[in-house]
């Protein structure tokens, strides 16, 4: 019958057939057209898949042309700000790009989400200004992507879009709050940092930034890391403000074991301080972004540890359970301090993280690498999880300046160290202040707790009102032997550990204050 039918109208009937012969062979992806909604389970999905797959390392795809770039020709490339995501809409956020080249030699790709769905964001050279740089553009391929974005939105006075966020090289990121300046920076995820095999940096590829409605005051962007040793999928959302707080959620999938990692690591700069007494030929008494790691434990205490510029390689670490938070600060606010109207490093930010979940056991790790000049950031901390324990992590972060708060112990303010005339031997002093410390009047009994681990041992302390900031004055010295310290290798001179609070008594074990704590090299 069907026969007799295709020979009466043959041509219907070979329309309807090449119909159906379409339709068949139509790829189910396509057939079924529905893109899968843009969140962290869409991330995570890719950054598990990738790393089932070897690393594919992208560097040497971006022209050389935009590789040999000076440091100021690449700054003269300007991303134009009337072009900028979302400004001629008057939404709270809009955001600017970094174009390649220099030493940003790895492309990202940017995708804006809007309604659940992601189109990817086109690389244009419309997009920049290129300043004096002599580029012939048509050398350069359509979809070259870009280094990174900025993100803005005003905090500062209403009408003014600043600057507040950047993401930018490898998964270094960083923030400010209002009334603050860059300083340190945040990254994704850190690999063997300080390891004899060599560091390894992950990178984020590919990021999807979800368009804000007209109210929103955050913003949420999603970011797929990628490393040899593994794969990340990320969740930021960024608040704005007099904190600005970034609230993060990461599942790390590995492709192969690790020797370390580091679970929110930031990066900061220390070149001198006020234990160093300035330095001599330069006319500012401190040089720093941060001037302590500050860390509170799963048992209520607060251990803070000023920053030194070693003259060698020097990691500490803080073990606990479920840390509380930690954070590299910038507690020093006084101009005096630095003097440096152009860094104004007591408008730089602090960084204080806390989980959001449990994670599980692990220490706060402190780097310290020695530094001959303040462009280097020589200062590294993260969370550090015990070896094959959990790859899922939440945590805020706040960009923010450091009050002395009422519901904290009084803090160690300041430490300042001597090295005595006498051969071996270096005082400490240490000024602790605190509202609470500072109403305690001078005949009150309070005392002193002080531990000195290591070749070294503890010979005079002294415990005072400080009259002139109403705190009280902790002094001590400590001695290494000196036929120990003629024994010394100098590159291989041992660590004295050092810890010292104040509490209400000598039989009252509890601290007053924070627990200051050192590593001190002789």
């Amino acid at each position: 019958m069907f026969l007799r039918r295709f020979l009466s109208h043959p041509k219907r009937y070979l329309v309807s057939l090449t119909l159906l012969i379409n339709i068949l062979t139509v790829p189910i992806p396509l057939f079924c057209a529905v893109q899968e909604e843009v969140g962290l389970a869409f991330v995570n999905h890719k950054a598990e898949g990738l790393a089932l797959r070897p690393f594919e390392d992208p560097r040497g795809s971006v022209p050389k042309l935009l590789m040999e770039l000076s440091y100021d020709q690449w700054r003269d490339i300007r991303f134009r700000p009337e072009k900028a995501l979302w400004k001629e809409e008057k939404l709270p956020f809009s955001l600017q790009f970094f174009h390649l080249g220099m030493f940003y030699d790895r492309a990202v790709q940017i995708n804006i989400v809007d309604k659940g769905k992601a189109v990817q964001f086109p690389f244009s050279t419309d997009l920049f200004d290129y300043g004096q740089n002599q580029i012939d553009l048509k050398k350069l391929p359509p979809n070259l992507g870009f280094a990174g974005f900025r993100i803005h939105f005003p905090i500062n006075r209403p009408g003014y879009d600043d600057e507040v966020a950047v993401f930018l090289g490898a998964s270094y990121f960083r923030a400010v709050a209002k009334n603050q300046q860059y300083g340190l920076s945040a990254r994704g995820m850190a690999i063997d940092t300080a390891s004899p095999t060599g560091e390894e940096f992950p990178w984020f590829k590919e990021f999807w930034l979800v368009k804000p409605t007209s109210r929103s005051s955050s913003l949420i962007v999603y970011a797929l890391l990628d490393s040899p040793s593994c794969t990340g999928a990320y969740k930021f959302t960024i608040t704005p403000g007099e904190e600005t707080q970034m609230d993060v959620t990461c599942n790390i999938f590995k492709r192969k074991d690790m020797n370390k990692i580091g679970i929110a690591p930031f990066t900061s700069m220390f070149f001198y301080g006020e234990t160093e007494n300035g330095r001599p030929g330069d006319f500012r008494p401190e040089v720093h972004d941060s001037d302590g790691l500050l860390m509170e434990t799963n048992g209520g205490k607060w251990i803070w540890r000023p920053l030194a510029n070693p003259s060698r390689l020097l990691i500490s670490r803080y073990k606990d359970v479920d840390v509380k938070g930690f954070g590299l600060m910038q507690r020093d606010l006084n101009f005096d301090h630095y003097l440096d109207l152009e860094a104004r490093y007591e408008k730089r930010p602090s960084l204080w993280i806390t989980p959001q979940n449990d994670w599980g056991e692990g220490h706060v790790e402190l780097v310290e690498i020695p530094s001959d000049s303040e462009i280097n950031d020589n200062i590294v901390a993260y969370w550090v999880p015990e070896p094959n324990g959990k790859l899922s992590f939440a945590y805020s972060m706040k960009w923010l300046t450091p009050h002395m708060d009422k519901d904290k112990p009084a803090r160690a303010a300041h430490t300042r160290l001597v090295t005595e005339k006498e051969e071996g031997v270096y005082r400490f002093i240490i000024d602790f202040e605190g509202k609470e410390l500072n109403a305690i009047p001078a005949e009150t009994g309070l005392a002193s707790d002080i531990t000195v681990e290591g070749d070294a041992f503890l010979i005079e302390r002294q415990l005072l009102k400080n009259p002139a900031t109403t705190g009280w004055r902790l002094s001590f010295k400590i001695a290494v032997p000196v036929e120990k310290l003629k024994s010394i290798v100098p590159d291989r001179k041992p660590i004295v550990k050092l810890t010292a609070f104040l509490k209400k008594g000598e039989n009252i074990p509890e601290p007053l204050t924070e627990i200051w704590t050192y590593d001190f090299r002789p």
